[in-house]
């Protein structure tokens, strides 16, 4: 019975061993001492509820030795905060980042090694617009949420043009020009098949432009070794360079010139002209679902998705993504790791998916296809959403909306624009 007894022991204290061996590797792997013991500070801009759903729903929830507090920040003074707090001295221990903050912070963020995340596990976890968050020596970041874009359309301009369905192509779209945009005696729009071609009165018009991009074949930016480059320019075995295409494409539709017009910078914002009835088609989040519905509950639409390029090797379509950061400053690098792996976890994304009603980012969960209508959508979005690494997303944003109005404005040619755009997206990257 005493060496039963004595084995059990032995057994037990092998197992809590093993609990908080990642905790020590990850103190060892920075070169500070750390304990199994935390009081954990968490920034996001998520909401309150959103986080507290993942984190009640984890396995660290139920740890005594973690505690955790969520603090929700303001996304525009987020980043002067952040930088603020960490020169402070004061800063979180864990940061939920959308996508395109994640590189401007790569300095201030601790790259979890692959000997502890391998990437065979990442990408069997998540889905595949995460793999951006894989550098050389290991993952910068945990997919948290994502947000795809997806196409909302009036029924009753379709219905009233005898139109069936919304576009799956985006060289459906001419067609639709002709039956669906309405003008009155002086050529003034009044009614609009599709807001492309300007920038300002456009909502999400720099991720619009980004998915055309990501579907013609430039990932915009790309890994080299240790560095991000801008490949903008790069021609990817075509006759020209695919950005090329994705520019003139989108630029048409602003050019009182051209058969595919139907939008122009003196009508109202799109969200605007959509809620108004008299947008036919918008392109927008997963997440602008609910709002829109308040806004206007008499507007009768339906959520598809976003058209691609016909015969194109692959479907795509952009969407944000929400991630997880370990501070590489902070001096509780274990207990953010544990923290971080578990608010991914089945559990967490399930909770926090009923919480944002927003797609899982793991694999796993989206083969659980959902019945609901407007979910089937955003769950099949989810699984072929990317973005690019973004260098500072409001330098990056007035590189594109100067391109398009120079271009727009007869200022600059494509190439021109596009070779402008690169130099300096490159200079923005270094």
């Amino acid at each position: 019975m005493n060496n039963l007894s004595k084995f059990q022991l032995a057994v037990l204290a092998i197992f809590s061993v093993s609990i908080v061996v990642g905790l020590f590797l990850f103190a060892m792997s920075k070169g500070s001492s750390s304990s199994a013991q935390a009081d954990l500070l968490v920034w996001g801009t998520i909401s309150d509820n959103a986080f507290n759903a993942a984190y009640k729903a984890s396995s660290v929830a139920s740890n005594k030795l973690i505690k955790v507090t969520y603090v929700k920040k303001d996304s525009v003074d987020f980043q002067q905060s952040f930088v603020e707090a960490l020169a402070d001295g004061k800063g979180p221990d864990l940061v939920i980042l959308r996508d395109d903050w994640v590189y401007q912070n790569r300095n201030k963020i601790f790259t979890i090694p692959y000997k502890n995340y391998s990437a065979r596990t990442f990408k069997d976890t998540f889905i595949e617009e995460g793999e951006m968050f894989l550098a050389p020596d290991g993952v910068t970041s945990l997919p948290f949420i994502v947000d795809p874009l997806v196409m909302y359309w009036n029924r009753d301009m379709f219905s009233n043009n005898v139109i069936p369905q919304p576009p799956k192509y985006w060289d459906e779209i001419y067609d639709l020009i002709n039956k669906m945009t309405k003008r009155d005696n002086n050529a003034n729009i009044l009614q609009a098949t599709v807001a492309l071609g300007e920038w300002r009165n456009i909502v999400n018009a720099k991720e619009i432009l980004s998915m055309i991009l990501i579907q013609a074949g430039t990932p915009i930016t790309t890994r080299q070794n240790s560095n991000v480059v801008s490949v903008l320019n790069a021609v990817f075995n075509y006759p020209i360079a695919p950005s090329q295409s994705a520019v003139s494409f989108y630029t048409q539709f602003s050019n009182p010139t051209s058969p595919a017009y139907t939008w122009n910078r003196s009508l109202p914002n799109s969200l605007n002209m959509f809620l108004a009835g008299n947008l036919a088609t918008y392109i927008g989040f997963a997440s602008e679902i609910f709002p829109i519905q308040q806004k206007n509950s008499n507007l009768n639409f339906d959520v598809t998705y976003v058209p691609q390029i016909r015969n194109a090797p692959k479907k795509s379509v952009f969407g944000h993504m929400y991630s997880l950061s370990i501070v590489k400053q902070s001096q509780k690098i274990a207990g953010a790791y544990t923290l971080a792996v578990s608010l991914v976890e089945p559990a967490s994304i399930k909770a926090l998916e009923t919480v944002v009603n927003l797609p899982p980012v793991r694999r796993d969960l989206l083969a659980d296809a959902p019945t609901d209508a407007y979910r089937t959508v955003f769950y099949n979005s989810a699984l072929i959403s990317h973005s690019w690494i973004d260098p500072e997303p409001t330098q990056s944003s007035n590189l594109f909306r100067d391109m398009i109005e120079s271009i727009t404005g007869g200022k600059t040619s494509i190439p021109e624009a596009l070779n402008r755009v690169n130099l300096e997206l490159n200079a923005q990257l270094k």
